[in-house]
Order: C-alpha cells, then structure tokens, then sequence
C-alpha cells in the first residue's frame, strides 16, 4: 500500500500539482512519504460503486453516491473519534491501485483510505482553524433569527 501511494504522490508533487495548491499544502507539512501507511493498526479502504449489475446482468446506476458514501466516511470518523482513535484521511490520486490491493469490482470507486490508530506521542497536528458559522451559513429568509 505504501509504495504504491507514495508512488502516486511522488507524481502528484512532482508533475500534478500546482505551485498553488503546494502552497496551500505547505502548512500542513505534508509530502509524498507515507510512513503512516505501515504504522497505523488499521487501513480502512472506502469505495463508492456508482452502479451495480443484477443477477440477470442489468446495469442499475447509484443515484448520489460520492454524496452517500462522504455522509457515510463522516459518521464513521465521528464514531471512531468518540471511541478514543485518531484518523488520518489520505486520498492518493489516481487511487485505481486500491481496487487490486483491496480486491475491489470494476464498478467500484476508492474513495478514501482512512487510517486509524491510537496518535504517536510525537505527533503534529496542524493548526487548522474552522470557519465560522456565519463564513458558511445565511440567514435570508429565514422564517427565526439567527442563534447567538
């Protein structure tokens, strides 16, 4: 898993990504290496299938299913916080190899890589400040006044 992603990262950091969005990263301290991927205690593969065959070989197309599967990865994060882990949310682009390390179907998407584990002592967590609620909400219309 690991020297696949970080083959995919290598790429992405030195051909993909723009001087911008290395910018927009460069805080964070991340780069291509993933030590993280042999570390953790549990690597969590998360696919979308956008569609499915029937037993009579019917396509049947998934309406929403980046959307489904994104409200599904935040509860399940959610629950892991509240049972003690830490998460790490890690999305290698192209994710294709994921299928084959995770003999996933053709019809299915990896969607995330979810790592998850007790934190390292040592750890870093970047200093990410949240929006504020008016920086992401409004008010138009609104039948109540806004809460304080």
């Amino acid at each position: 898993m690991r020297a696949l992603a970080e083959e995919e990262e290598r790429n992405f950091y030195t051909h993909r990504a723009s001087d911008e969005w290395l910018q927009a990263l460069a805080p964070l301290g991340t780069d291509a290496d993933k030590p993280f991927l042999e570390i953790a205690p549990v690597l969590i593969g998360v696919f979308q299938q956008k569609f499915h065959f029937d037993s009579a070989g019917n396509k049947h197309k998934h309406y929403y299913p980046a959307e489904s599967t994104g409200l599904a990865c935040g509860l399940l994060i959610s629950a892991l916080h509240q049972s003690g882990l830490a998460t790490l949310t890690h999305t290698p682009s192209p994710m294709k190899f994921m299928n084959d390390i995770f003999q996933r179907p053709d019809n299915e998407k990896a969607f995330l890589l979810l790592v998850a584990g007790y934190p390292a002592l040592d750890c870093w967590v970047p200093d990410i400040t949240r929006k504020s609620l008016d920086e992401f909400t409004s008010t138009v219309g609104a039948a109540t006044p806004p809460l304080s």
